[in-house]
């Protein structure tokens, strides 16, 4: 089986476009906002590619399903932290909408790729014990 470059997993380039984003943001706000809740957002996003890169670099499916569900984390804290931004008052009601609507397509994105990941691991089980 070909195994894929990390840079080609969809997942990967939509949270590399949400690192860009919450980059631009948090580079915006206030000092007093900066230092508490923007470092916590963008900390929380830069966790989200983190454990997918970490996830995809390890050798077993099920090792690596660790790591997406601590992405998985990650990204409901991410959405926790831009709600608070939004209601705070420091990001824009337009940027808000696109970025809940970037994680919500990312959180999808990703359920379906730890399932995918499950059902080979499934896949390799069954094949190794009929060997």
């Amino acid at each position: 089986m070909k195994r894929e470059n990390l840079e080609n997993l969809k997942i990967y380039k939509i949270v590399r476009e949400l690192n860009r984003d919450v980059w631009d943001i948090y580079k915006e706000l206030k000092n007093e906002f900066k230092f508490s809740m923007g470092q916590q957002f963008l900390r929380s996003i830069d966790s989200i590619g983190a454990n997918i890169a970490e996830g995809f670099g390890r050798y077993h499916y099920l090792d690596s399903v660790k790591f997406y569900y601590n992405a998985r984390g990650s990204l409901w804290e991410s959405k926790y932290w831009l709600d608070l931004l939004n209601e705070r008052g420091q990001i824009s009601n337009e940027k808000y909408k696109i970025m809940k609507e970037n994680l919500n397509k990312l959180g999808v994105k990703l359920n379906n790729f730890i399932t995918n990941i499950k059902i080979r691991a499934q896949k390799q089980i069954t094949t190794n014990n009929y060997k």
